[in-house]
């Protein structure tokens, strides 16, 4: 089973499951439903030190999903590799003006570098761990290398602000923190991106909660919506750090791998998709073949 193309009566959405490559028990997850067509894009964190065989472990589902890069500046493994801090820190960075950009430049530089030596390819799409591509001082040096590196044929970009209907504190805070300005960022540069983001909740309740938030984003999402997840499952990762939403994480892969999911599809006449094909040019997906 493979993500569905757009079909006449579907509305097609991307399902992205971020966190790729944290841990061995969310790295097993996302292939797992990649490889079952419960997803149709995944964000690699590449910073990881699992990235090059969790890449490898990935190659049987190139093709069938989109596979972008997940810009890290808050994880530890952004912190060792010497230009991260806490979210806290970089969002009051960010408001009081910026990161610095020939640093944030280098560090972008630097994930695109990784991803690519060990994907074979260019990102399909590139968006941020905590929503950070959308930080003043990293949205700016991000789009000026997508379009320098990439052009016309260059991944498309995620916009962190939901649809109307699913607005809550946390998801007005995430769209404060950029989303208009990277929106017009990208638009002057010629860079792609989807304009809205579903599926931001605070990973409280059980899998039950989830089972209904899911019915509920599904229905409301309008088309070409990406609807982000964070599926894993428990496995032992003794280099994994600290994962405080392990719980969360569980409960969504049982979700997502399950019946009532292909249900709850069917129910809201859901297509999942590449975004690729929505938000990208037919002449990059030439080169891309």
């Amino acid at each position: 089973m493979t993500p569905q193309q757009p079909a006449t009566q579907a509305k097609p959405l991307v399902l992205c499951a971020d966190d790729y490559a944290q841990s061995a028990g969310i790295s097993q997850a996302i292939q797992e439903l990649a490889h079952a067509g419960r997803l149709s894009a995944t964000s690699a964190m590449v910073l990881s030190p699992r990235w090059p065989e969790d890449a490898a472990a990935l190659q049987t589902e190139r093709g069938r999903i989109d596979v972008g890069l997940h810009l890290d500046w808050t994880s530890p493994f952004a912190r060792a590799a010497g230009h991260g801090m806490g979210l806290g820190a970089a969002m009051l960075r960010a408001l009081a003006g910026g990161l610095k950009r020939r640093q944030a430049r280098d560090a972008i530089e630097r994930q695109l570098d990784l991803f690519e030596a060990h994907w074979h390819a260019a990102p399909d799409h590139v968006d941020g761990h905590q929503h950070v591509q959308q930080f003043a001082g990293i949205r700016e040096p991000l789009v000026e290398l997508l379009a320098q590196r990439y052009g016309a044929r260059g991944p498309w970009l995620r916009l962190s602000r939901v649809p109307a209907g699913q607005t809550n504190l946390k998801s007005r805070v995430i769209a404060a923190m950029g989303a208009g300005s990277l929106e017009t960022i990208a638009a002057n540069a010629g860079v792609a991106c989807a304009g809205a983001l579903s599926g931001v909740y605070d990973f409280d309740g059980d899998q039950a909660r989830y089972a209904r938030r899911m019915a509920r984003w599904l229905g409301l999402s309008p088309a070409a919506c990406v609807l982000m997840c964070h599926p894993g499952r428990p496995a032992p990762d003794a280099g994994a750090p600290p994962d405080p939403i392990a719980a969360a994480r569980e409960w969504e892969w049982e979700h997502l791998r399950g019946s009532h999911f292909a249900d709850q599809l069917a129910a809201s006449h859901v297509a999942l998709v590449r975004g690729s094909h929505l938000f990208c040019s037919t002449s990059r997906l030439a080169h891309r073949t």
